[in-house]
C-alpha cells in the first residue's frame, strides 16, 4: 500500500490496487473500460471524470433500512474504543480504499469526518481534529478533496430545516455548522463547497411562510458566500437540486427551479448546481435533462453520479450501469465545456445484502467503467459530428434570412406575423411537417454505445 500506510490497520485485506485490464478481462476487481491515462479528445480519461467517492455511503451507511437494523459491521467500527477513535479509524480506511481504487477525490459531510459534540464548540473541535488527520492523509496519498458541505439534516433540531427553520436558533446553530465545514474545505483545499437542502421546504403549507423561509435562504446562502471568500475561499459553491425526501416539498426542486431562485435574490454569478442523476429522476426529468438546463443557464458545475430505480419513488442511490445514460450525460458535460472545479462524485451505495468488502470496489469499478465507457460513445458522437450536423440542420431557418432577422431581435411582432400571411395555400401545408426523426437519432446514439472499444 505504499511506505505512508506502512504500521496502518489494512481494512481491505487482500486486494491490491485496482488496475485496467481491458474489456475482455473477467476479474471483478479490474477496471474494462476506464483507462486513466487514456487520452480522450484534448484530455485523459482521468482529468475528464474526475471521479469521487462520497465518504458518507461508503465508510458510513450500515445497510440500515425502515424495515431493518443494520447489515455493514464495519471493521474500522468494530474495533475502536471511543466515538472519536472510530472516526479516526474510519479515515485511515477511507485512504486505503481511495488510495487502492486509484481516485483523485472524494466529498464529505462534516459529519461523516466527525462525530458531533454536546456543544456546538465542541463539535468544532472534533472536526477540526479530524480535518488535521485529513490533511496529513492527503498530503501522503495526491488523493484532494473535490466539495465538502454540512449535514444540516440529521440532527433533530433540524426537522423543521436548518436556514428556512421558524426558530432563529435554530439558523444560529446551521450558521456555526457551516461555517465550521466552511474552514474545513479551505484548510483542506476543497475545490468546492456544497448546500443540500435536506430539510429547506415545508411538509404542509398550513404552518410556512413560504415567501419569509425563501427569504431566509437567500440571506443564509449570501452571508455563507460571504465568509468564505472573505476567508480565502476561490472554489465553486454549488447547490444540489432535489425536489422532496425528506420533505413533502423542497425549495431546490430542480436546476430551473434554483436557476430562478439564484436570479430572484442576485446569487447567480456565485453559485453553480450540483447535479444528482437520482435526484433528477424525482423531479419527474431524465439526467441529460438536468445537465443540459444546467448548461444553458450557465450554472453546471457538478455531478453525484448514481442512479434510481423507476418502480421506486425514493431515492435508491444505486450505482450508475446503464451506459446509454451515461453517454447522454456525458455528451451534455463535454458540450458544457467539462469539469473545471467540480467532478464525478458516486453519491451511492451498496444494497444492504451487499456484505463482503469487496462489493464496495465492485460498486464503484462498474460505475466508473459505466461513465468510462460513456465517454468513449460520447467522444465518438462529437468527432464523427451527425448527430450535431442534423441538429444544425434542423434549425438551419433561423441561420439566415428573416429567421435570422427574428433571432437577432430585428424584427416586430408585426413583421413575425406578416412572414405567415404572404405564405401561399401550397407554402402553408407544408410548414411544420418535417419529421424530427427521433428513432433514426436513438438508434444512431446506440451504435455508438455499442461500438465502444
Amino acid at each position: 500500500m505504499g511506505d505512508y500506510f506502512v504500521g496502518l490497520k489494512e481494512y481491505f485485506p487482500g486486494i491490491g490496487k485496482i488496475r485496467y485490464e481491458g474489456p475482455k478481462s473477467d476479474n471483478p476487481l479490474a477496471f474494462k473500460f476506464y483507462n486513466p491515462e487514456r487520452k480522450v479528445g484534448n484530455k485523459t480519461m482521468r482529468d475528464h471524470l474526475r471521479f469521487a467517492v462520497a465518504y458518507w455511503h461508503s465508510f458510513g451507511a450500515d445497510g440500515t433500512d425502515p424495515f431493518g437494523a443494520a447489515t455493514h459491521i464495519h471493521p474500522w467500527t468494530t474495533d475502536a474504543d471511543t466515538l472519536m477513535a472510530a472516526h479516526e479509524h474510519k479515515l485511515d480506511a477511507a485512504f486505503e480504499f481511495f488510495t487502492k481504487l486509484g481516485v483523485d477525490f472524494y466529498c464529505f459531510h462534516d459529519r461523516d469526518l466527525a462525530p458531533e459534540g454536546a456543544t456546538p464548540l465542541e463539535s468544532e473541535k472534533n472536526l477540526a481534529h479530524m480535518v488535521e488527520l485529513a490533511k496529513e492523509h492527503q498530503a501522503a496519498t495526491g488523493v484532494r478533496l473535490l466539495w465538502g458541505t454540512s449535514n444540516l439534516f440529521t440532527h433533530p433540531r433540524y426537522m423543521n430545516g436548518a436556514a428556512t427553520n421558524p426558530e432563529f436558533a435554530v439558523v444560529a446553530n446551521a450558521a456555526a455548522q457551516v461555517k465550521a465545514a466552511i474552514d474545513a474545505t479551505i484548510e483542506l483545499g476543497g475545490q468546492g463547497y456544497t448546500f443540500w437542502g435536506g430539510r429547506e421546504g415545508y411538509m404542509t403549507l398550513l404552518n410556512t411562510d413560504l415567501k419569509r423561509e425563501k427569504d431566509h435562504l437567500a440571506r443564509f446562502l449570501s452571508m455563507a458566500r460571504d465568509y468564505g471568500r472573505s476567508h480565502g475561499f476561490k472554489g465553486a459553491f454549488y447547490i444540489e437540486p432535489k425536489p422532496m425526501e425528506p420533505t413533502k416539498h423542497q425549495y431546490d426542486f430542480d436546476v430551473e427551479t434554483v436557476a430562478g431562485f439564484l436570479r430572484a435574490y442576485g446569487l447567480e454569478k456565485d453559485f453553480r448546481v450540483n447535479i444528482e442523476a437520482n435526484h433528477a429522476e424525482l423531479a419527474g426529468h431524465d439526467f441529460q435533462h438536468e445537465l443540459e438546463t444546467a448548461a444553458s443557464l450557465g450554472i453546471f458545475g457538478s455531478v453525484d453520479a448514481n442512479r434510481g430505480d423507476p418502480r421506486n419513488g425514493w431515492d435508491t442511490d444505486q450505482f450508475p450501469n446503464n451506459v446509454f445514460d451515461t453517454t447522454l450525460a456525458m455528451l451534455a458535460i463535454l458540450r458544457a465545456g467539462g469539469f473545471v472545479t467540480g467532478g464525478l462524485n458516486f453519491d451511492a451505495k451498496i444494497r444492504r445484502n451487499s456484505v463482503d468488502l469487496a462489493d464496495l470496489f465492485e460498486a464503484h469499478i462498474g460505475g466508473m467503467d459505466a461513465f468510462a465507457a460513456g465517454l468513449l460513445a460520447a467522444q465518438h458522437i462529437l468527432d464523427d459530428g451527425k448527430l450535431d450536423a442534423f441538429v444544425k440542420e434542423r434549425y438551419s431557418s433561423f441561420d439566415s434570412g428573416e429567421g435570422k432577422r427574428f433571432e437577432d431581435g430585428k424584427m416586430s411582432f408585426e413583421d413575425l406575423a406578416r412572414v405567415a400571411l404572404s405564405e401561399s395555400a401550397h407554402e402553408a401545408a407544408k410548414i411544420g411537417r418535417t419529421s424530427g426523426k427521433q428513432e433514426y437519432l436513438e438508434n444512431l446514439v446506440m451504435r455508438y454505445v455499442l461500438g465502444v472499444e
